[in-house]
C-alpha cells in the first residue's frame, strides 16, 4: 500500500469523525451533557489532527489544535457549553469540514472566516469576551498607600502623556537564589492496550519522550508477562510506573501521550510538596533512570544514550544503567523467542483473539466501483436465469422435470445472492441529514432568523445511489423552508409562536419505499400570492379554476418565484424545479401539503433502490408492461353491475361500497384508440402520492417477479408514462409503467401520447 492510498483511508476516516463530531456536538446543542458525548466530540478533532500532523496538513493541525484545547476546556468542566458557545464549536466544525475538504480535494478556505473562528476559540478557552462582543467594563484598582518619606519628599513627578505615573525601582537588590522554586514530582501510570502497538506506536518511544521532561524514575512490571507456550505476541503484558520530576506541568506530559491515551491506562497525578512516590510492594524503591533514552532516536548525539558526561555519573549510577540495560534485553529476547514461537502455533496462540474479534463485528472497506460492478453482474445473473426458466419451462409441458425442480433452487438462490448484494450498497440516510444541519445553520445566518433542525429516522437505509443524490434536492427544500416557509423572530412572537423556528427533517420505510419528510412550522404557503404570480408569469389563465393541490404545485415550474427581490438565496425561481426533476430522475414523486400559518410538508416517496424492482407483469393491447408492486393495492376482476359511466368518457368502478375511476391504460397510452371493455380484462387498484386511487385496466396478468431496471434516458430517451425498462425471460423488453403519471394523465393533465406509442412500436 503506497502513501497515496494510506492518505485516501485518512481522509475516508476523517468524513466518519467530521459526522460523530457534528452529531454530538448537536446532542450537546439539545441538552445532552453526557460525558461519553464530550469525549467522543475531543476524540474526533484528536484523531483528525493526529492524522493531519503525519500527512504534514499544517492548517488543518493549527485549526484542529485550537478547537481541540476547547473542548479540553469543555471536557474538564472549565468550560460549560452554553448556546453561545455551541454556536461557536458548530462553526467550527463547519470549517474543518472544509480544511479537510481542501486538503484532500485542493482549493483554499475563507481565511478571515478561520481567522475569526480561531479568535473565538482562544476566547472562550481563556474565559475573555468573544471578539466583537461588548466587553465588561474595567475594574477600578485601588492605589496602595504611599511610604513615608525617609528624609525629604521627592520632587513631584508629572504623569506621562498617556496619563500613568512612572514609577523607579531597581533589581539591584534582588536575590534570585532568596526564593526557591520547588520543581513538582508527578506518578504516572502507564500500561498499554494490544491496539496501541497495532497503530504503530512503540512504549519505550513514550517513555524516551517522558524522560527528556525532567529527572525520572521508573519501574516495569511484568506480573502479567504469561509462560512462553501461552504468550500472545499481539498483546500487551507490561505496565509501567514512573516518577517524574518536571516543571514543564501536567499537559506537558499529556502531550507525549497525545496519540496513543486512547490506547491505553494512563494516570497522572501530582504529588503534594514533600510527598514520596508509592513504593511498589515486593520490589526496591524506584532508582532514578541514569541514561536518556534518546539511544532509540535515530541519529542519536551521544553512541551509549548518555545525557551527562561520564566523569559526572557516580558509580553507583553506573551500575545501575547497566543492570538496567541487561534487563531490557532480557526482555526484549524474551519477547522475540516468545514471538518466533507463536509463529511456529499461530492458530492456537491466536484464537482467542480471533473469537474476541469476531464478537465485536467487523468491516471492510471496499472501492465503490467493485460493489457496482458486482451488481450489475447480479442483475445479468438475474436475466439469464429468468430466460433460462423460461425456455425450460417451453420445452416441458408437464413441468415436473429434474431440470425444473433445480431452476426452482437455482431462482431462488438467485433472489438470495441479489438481496445480500442490495445490502452490500445499502447506508443510512444519516451522512445527508448532518449534511443538512449546517445547510441551516448558514442560511439561518444570512436570513437573521432562529432556526432548529430536528432529525428523525436517520438510521432509515437506503440504497447508496439515492443517497448520493438527495443531498441536492434536500438542499433547495431547505432553502425554501428557511427563507420562504419560516417567519422572522419578531414577527413569529407578534403570532404569538416560539420566535425559534423549527425544520423537522424525517425519513421511514412505507411499501417497499423510502418516504423523507420535511415539515416547517412556518407561515405555510400564500395560496392567492402563487396564485397571481402564476398569472403574472403566464402559467395559468386569470379565470382558471385549481384546488389548493394544484396551485401549491405551481411553485415547482421552472422559474417561479414569489421572492420580491433576487437574494443571494432566492428570487431566480431556480430551486423547486430541480426539487421536482431531481426526485423524478430517481423515481419518485413528491407532494405537499400546507395549511396557512401553520406551515408546510414536503413528502418525497422514492425507490429503496435503483436496480431492482418487485412488479406485476401485465399485458395491454398486446404490449407487456411492468406495474410496480408498491403502487398495487389489490387486484379485481370487474363484472358489468360494478362498473358506471360518468359523463361522456369517464367510468367508476365500484368496489365495497365505494366509486373508484377505472383508468384504460392502453387508451391513455395511445395503444389503442378505443377504450377496451372493462368486464374483459382485470383492474389493478393502485395508489399514488397525490392523486388518490385509482382502478388501472389492464388486459391481463402473466404473473408477479422481481426485475432488473434499466433506464430509458441512459438509453433512449425519456417516455412519458413510462419510468423504466427492464428485460424479461424470453429476451424481450418490457416497460415499467409510470403509474403517477398515468393517473395524473386520468385527470386531465397533458401526457405527449406519441412519446409513449413510438418508444413500444
Amino acid at each position: 500500500m503506497d502513501m497515496n492510498e494510506i492518505k485516501e483511508i485518512f481522509f475516508q476516516e476523517c468524513e466518519e469523525q467530521l459526522a460523530e463530531l457534528e452529531s454530538g456536538l448537536l446532542r450537546l446543542n439539545d441538552g445532552d451533557r453526557d460525558p461519553e458525548t464530550v469525549n467522543a466530540v475531543f476524540r474526533a478533532v484528536h484523531s483528525i489532527k493526529g492524522g493531519a500532523g503525519a500527512f504534514g496538513l499544517d492548517d488543518l493541525v493549527s485549526f484542529a489544535h485550537v478547537f481541540e484545547t476547547t473542548l479540553d476546556c469543555v471536557r474538564s468542566n472549565k468550560l460549560e457549553p452554553t448556546q453561545d458557545v455551541l454556536k461557536v464549536m458548530l462553526k467550527s466544525a463547519d470549517v474543518l469540514a472544509d480544511l479537510t475538504n481542501c486538503a484532500r480535494d485542493g482549493g483554499s478556505v475563507d481565511e478571515a472566516r478561520s481567522k475569526q473562528l480561531i479568535r473565538e476559540l482562544e476566547a472562550l478557552a481563556h474565559g475573555t469576551p468573544l471578539p466583537g462582543a461588548a466587553e465588561a467594563p474595567a475594574k477600578t484598582v485601588a492605589k496602595p498607600a504611599a511610604a513615608k518619606p525617609a528624609t525629604a519628599a521627592p520632587a513631584p513627578v508629572a504623569p506621562n502623556d498617556e496619563g500613568f505615573m512612572p514609577v523607579a525601582f531597581s533589581f539591584d537588590d534582588f536575590d534570585p537564589d532568596a526564593v526557591p522554586v520547588e520543581v513538582p514530582t508527578f506518578e504516572i501510570s502507564f500500561k498499554p492496550n494490544a491496539d496501541l502497538y497495532r497503530k504503530g506506536n512503540e512504549a519505550t518511544l513514550l517513555l524516551r519522550d517522558l524522560s527528556r521532561l525532567g529527572e525520572m524514575s521508573i519501574h516495569c512490571d511484568m506480573d502479567s508477562l504469561p509462560s512462553l507456550d501461552g504468550l500472545n505476541p499481539e498483546d500487551a503484558y507490561f505496565s509501567w510506573k514512573i516518577s517524574l520530576r518536571t516543571d514543564k506541568g501536567e499537559d506537558a506530559i499529556r502531550g507525549v501521550f497525545e496519540f496513543a491515551e486512547w490506547d491505553c491506562e494512563l494516570a497522572i497525578a501530582e504529588l503534594a510538596e514533600g510527598e514520596q512516590p508509592e513504593a511498589v510492594e515486593g520490589e526496591a524503591p524506584m532508582q532514578a533512570v541514569p541514561f536518556d533514552l534518546s539511544i532509540l532516536d535515530e541519529e542519536p548525539e551521544h553512541p551509549l544514550g548518555v545525557v551527562e558526561e561520564e566523569e559526572q555519573i557516580a558509580a553507583g549510577e553506573r551500575e545501575a544503567a547497566v543492570t538496567a540495560l541487561e534487563t531490557a534485553s532480557n526482555v526484549l529476547n524474551l519477547a522475540s523467542a516468545a514471538a518466533k514461537a507463536a509463529d511456529a502455533k499461530q492458530a492456537p496462540a491466536n484464537a482467542a483473539s480471533a473469537q474476541q474479534a469476531a464478537a465485536a463485528g467487523q468491516t471492510i472497506r471496499v472501492d465503490l466501483d467493485r460493489v457496482d460492478r458486482l451488481i450489475n453482474l447480479v442483475g445479468e445473473l438475474v436475466i439469464n436465469q429468468a430466460m433460462l426458466s423460461q425456455s425450460v419451462i417451453e420445452n416441458d409441458a408437464n413441468g415436473t422435470s429434474s431440470i425444473n425442480m433445480g431452476l426452482e433452487e437455482l431462482q431462488q438462490l438467485t433472489r438470495e445472492i441479489q438481496d445480500s448484494v442490495m445490502a452490500i450498497r445499502a447506508q443510512p440516510v444519516k451522512p445527508v441529514f448532518q449534511r443538512m444541519a449546517r445547510t441551516v445553520r448558514e442560511i439561518a445566518d444570512i436570513t437573521g432568523k432562529s432556526v432548529r433542525l430536528i432529525t428523525e429516522g436517520e438510521n432509515t437505509e437506503v440504497d447508496k445511489t439515492v443517497i448520493d443524490k438527495l443531498a441536492e434536492p434536500l438542499t433547495h427544500m431547505i432553502r425554501n423552508a428557511v427563507d420562504h416557509g419560516l417567519e422572522m423572530p419578531e414577527k413569529r412572537i407578534a403570532l404569538g409562536k416560539n420566535p425559534e423556528g423549527t425544520v423537522r427533517l424525517t425519513a421511514k420505510h412505507r411499501s417497499g419505499r423510502i418516504i423523507i419528510e420535511l415539515a416547517d412550522d412556518g407561515a405555510g404557503i400564500n395560496r392567492e400570492r402563487v396564485r397571481q404570480k402564476a398569472i403574472d408569469n403566464d402559467l395559468i389563465a386569470a379565470d382558471a379554476n385549481l384546488s389548493d393541490e394544484e396551485i401549491d404545485n405551481l411553485i415547482f415550474h421552472a422559474g417561479f418565484s414569489t421572492a420580491e427581490k433576487v437574494s443571494d438565496l432566492s428570487g431566480r425561481g431556480v430551486g423547486m424545479d430541480v426539487v421536482k426533476r431531481s426526485i423524478q430522475a430517481l423515481g419518485g414523486r413528491i407532494n405537499i401539503s400546507s395549511k396557512p400559518g401553520q406551515g408546510s410538508v414536503f413528502t418525497m416517496s422514492l425507490p429503496l433502490t435503483l436496480a431492482v424492482l418487485d412488479g406485476m407483469v401485465v399485458t395491454v393491447a398486446s404490449q407487456t408492461l411492468v406495474v410496480p408492486l408498491t403502487a398495487i393495492v389489490e387486484t379485481l376482476q370487474p363484472d358489468a353491475a360494478s362498473i358506471h359511466s360518468f359523463g361522456a368518457t369517464q367510468r367508476l368502478i365500484s368496489i365495497r361500497n365505494s366509486f373508484c375511476p377505472l383508468v384504460d391504460v392502453g387508451r391513455i397510452l395511445n395503444f389503442r384508440a378505443t377504450q377496451a371493455n372493462p368486464v374483459e380484462g382485470v383492474a389493478l387498484l393502485v395508489e399514488s402520492e397525490g392523486g388518490g386511487q385509482r382502478a388501472l385496466m389492464v388486459d391481463a396478468i402473466q404473473g408477479q417477479r422481481q426485475v432488473v431496471i434499466k433506464s430509458l434516458e441512459a438509453n433512449y430517451t425519456h417516455v412519458p408514462g413510462i419510468a423504466a425498462a427492464t428485460i424479461l425471460g424470453d429476451g424481450r423488453v418490457a416497460l415499467i409503467l409510470d403509474v403517477d403519471a398515468v393517473v395524473a394523465a386520468s385527470r386531465g393533465q397533458p401526457l405527449r401520447l406519441e412519446s409513449a406509442l413510438s418508444a413500444v412500436g
